[in-house]
Order: C-alpha cells, then structure tokens, then sequence
C-alpha cells in the first residue's frame, strides 16, 4: 500500500525525578542529603532512510512514544538518561506543523535527522539544593514532561525523471518495458492509482531514477481526477517527461492541458527541462499522424512503450538532460540564511476573566517539575518566582492578596511576600 500523506503525534520522554535522599552509614554522622539526579528523557527523531518509499509504517504507528529518563536514587547515583527513539521516514518526506500547517523540516537525504520532539529534563536530586541557607534540603524536583507536538508528514518522491500524461496514455506500460518494474497495465483509465518508483539501467554503469505519476486530466489542480492527489511527486523530479497518446483528437491540445495544470499547480514546473513522447507509433493510424503534429512540438519523440521503438533514444536524451541537471545543483552555492536574534522575554503576565497567567518556557519548566505535595518545594518554587521578578511585576499589575494565578494550567493563589 503507497501512503504518501500521515499525521501523527509525538510524544517525546519524561525526565527521570531526582531522589530525596539521606546519608545513613555507620560511624558517619550528619551524613548529609545524597539524591541523584533523574536522567533526561529521549527524543522522537525522524531519519529519511533511502530503503522505505511509502510513509506506511507511520500510519500505523501514529502515536510514537520516546522512553523516559531512569530516577535518581541515593548515594549520589544520577539516573541514565534515554536513548532517543528512530522513526524512519523515506527520503523526501516534509514535516509540516498539523496547527499552522507551517514546514519544519524537509527530509530529502539518507540519513538526515529531525528532532521531531524533545525529551524532558531529568529532576534535580535534593543534594544540588545544599546552600548556606539550607543544609538539609528535604525535597527533589520531579522530571520535566517530554514535549508533545502533532505533525503532518508528507511524502514527494525524489526521482531523475516524473513521467506526466493523461489517464491511458501508456505510462505504465513504458516504465514496465524500460525497467523491472510491475505496475499494473489495464485498457481502462486510471489504472495506476498511485505512483510508481522505477529504475532504468543504461550501458556505462548509468541508472535513471522514474516516478510514474497517475493520469492527470483537465481540473486536476482544482482537485477532479487522481492526479491532483500526486502533483506534489513531480515537484521533486529534475527532468519531465510528458507521454502523450497519438490516437488523441488533438495531441497538442493534450500537451497544453497538461502545462496548464503543471503551472496551476505551482510555478517550479516552469523551470524543469521535460521532453514531449508520442506514444503508441506501433499502431499504423497513429504512426501517419505524428508527421502531421510533430511540427507542432519541440524534443518531440515518436515511441511505442509496448515494442519499444524509439525508448532508447528517449532514454538516452532524458539522461543528458538529466546529467546536466545534476551538474547544475553540484555546482550551487547554497548560501545560509543570515540567523536573526530576537529578544524574548523569560515570561509574559496577562489577565483575562479576574485570573493572572504567565507564560514562558523557564516559569512553566518550574512548575511543572515541582513537587506540590512537599511544602519545602512549594517555598523552593516562590524563592525561584522571587528572583525572576514575579511578584513584583504581579504588584505592579494590580494583584492583590488571594488572586488567582494560572501557570500551565496549574492554578496558585497570589501571596505577595
């Protein structure tokens, strides 16, 4: 089955907690706290692997769940932080955030990796709390939850040449006899309902790379036939093929059907090198019909998938095109785009419905990894609300005693020091 189009969820490790623990050993007294610290938790990752040409296995796993952080235990023994977890993806798989629908990440190499989600801090231990203040911290901090994000994978097939043509135009058969490739061949249109991934083997150790696209028919960029599901395929190709039956009313009109909803589509497509075929020259009708529409084509080539007349020299003119696309892209310079910094405040107070909620990745890490249930880690939490300024920009707001403040969804009452 081809599934070239997922959505799923990460959900990236917990951090280990950190262990509220004292030295207790003979002839050792005021042995003093020994909590470890808990491990970090582990990623989700995306890696493009070469060898997967469907995103099958992420449909069936649309939740991927990393493994959490080891606690901490006593004498000082730190908890071992996780292995992220791998979800193979293929090549040429882009990563697009499910809300905004923003791209993230864009897969296109074997081996490249995207942190899809990022696992949680592990919990400090309450040795790290020793101080001149407090010799004998009695709390630990919980582990941080692992970030949970929903992605939209989608698939574009990375070839050398997209073969682009109306529904019984004769794809199917023409990657059947130029490779080893089976994909269904039916006299009836739409046979091929999702595309293929061929390879054609030249003489000199050369190989060409053929995605066989569905029919596209006239509205397809609109959405009407199969082809529009697919249009995305052809953006990855260098070189079009466009295959075009001779036994159509008018071939030329075909021709400019299928550019019309090329560029439609988007307007890449303006700029890729493509090749015109005439297919099915082994029937006589059609044979007397190319010297009346070649004039009417440029790199027009006249083939018949089914015999093969005419395949190598069309193979052979898309691998030069080909060639010269990939000296091209060697010889780009890929220029990084310039980083912008941007200041970002460490928290942001608003009030909405008489409740005050701050926001911020360091105050929401605090609450979440604060024990309530432990009094000396509630007091641990204001000290660290103190020396951000919290209350002071609380004051300033017009809080009073007995407010409501909302963190993450954890709801506190305002207690001015």
């Amino acid at each position: 089955m081809f599934v070239d189009r997922v959505r799923v969820k990460l959900t990236a490790g917990g951090g280990g907690n950190g262990c509220r623990s004292f030295r207790r050993e003979k002839y050792v007294p005021f042995g003093g706290p020994d909590g470890g610290d808990g491990g970090n938790g582990g990623d989700v990752v995306l890696r493009a692997d070469r060898q997967l040409t469907s995103l099958l296995d992420a449909r069936y796993r649309s939740h991927i769940v990393g493994t959490r952080g080891v606690h901490g235990k006593g004498k000082d023994m730190h908890g071992k932080c996780s292995e992220p977890t791998i979800v193979r993806v293929p090549c040429g798989t882009v990563v697009k955030d499910f809300e905004t629908g923003e791209e993230v990440a864009d897969l296109t190499e074997d081996g490249q990796e995207f942190i899809g989600a990022r696992g949680g801090k592990g919990g400090r231990g309450n040795a790290r709390f020793v101080s001149a203040n407090n010799r004998l911290p009695n709390f630990a901090e919980k582990g941080e939850p692992g970030e949970e994000v929903e992605y939209t994978l989608e698939l574009k097939l990375i070839a050398d040449v997209g073969i682009v043509g109306m529904p019984n135009a004769g794809k199917s058969t023409l990657t059947a006899k130029i490779s080893e490739a089976t994909p269904k061949i039916g006299a009836y249109p739409f046979t091929t309902l999702t595309p293929n991934l061929a390879v054609v083997p030249l003489p000199g150790f050369r190989s060409l790379t053929i995605a066989d696209i569905p029919g596209i028919i006239e509205g397809a960029a609109e959405g009407k036939g199969l082809g529009h599901q697919f249009l995305r395929h052809i953006e990855r190709t260098r070189v079009l093929l466009f295959l075009i039956d001779l036994g159509d009313e008018d071939p030329a009109g075909t021709r400019d059907i299928l550019l019309n909803e090329l560029r439609q589509y988007s307007d890449a497509f303006d700029e890729k090198p493509h090749v015109f075929a005439l297919n099915k020259a082994d029937l006589p009708e059609n044979r007397e019909r190319f010297e009346e529409f070649k004039k009417r084509f440029e790199h027009v080539y006249c083939i018949s998938g089914a015999t093969g007349e005419g395949v190598i020299d069309l193979i052979e003119q898309l691998w030069q095109l080909v060639d010269k696309v990939r000296k091209a892209e060697e010889g780009k310079v890929i220029i990084e785009p310039d980083k912008v910094y941007t200041f970002e405040p460490p928290y942001n107070i608003f009030k909405e419905r008489g409740e005050y909620h701050i926001e911020g990745k360091r105050v929401l890490r605090a609450v979440r990894m604060t024990d309530f249930e432990n009094e000396e880690a509630v007091r641990h939490l204001q000290d660290t609300f103190r020396h951000m300024g919290i209350f002071e920009a609380l004051r300033r707001l017009g809080a009073v005693p007995g407010d409501t403040i909302v963190i993450g969804g954890v709801e506190m009452e305002y207690t001015p020091e």
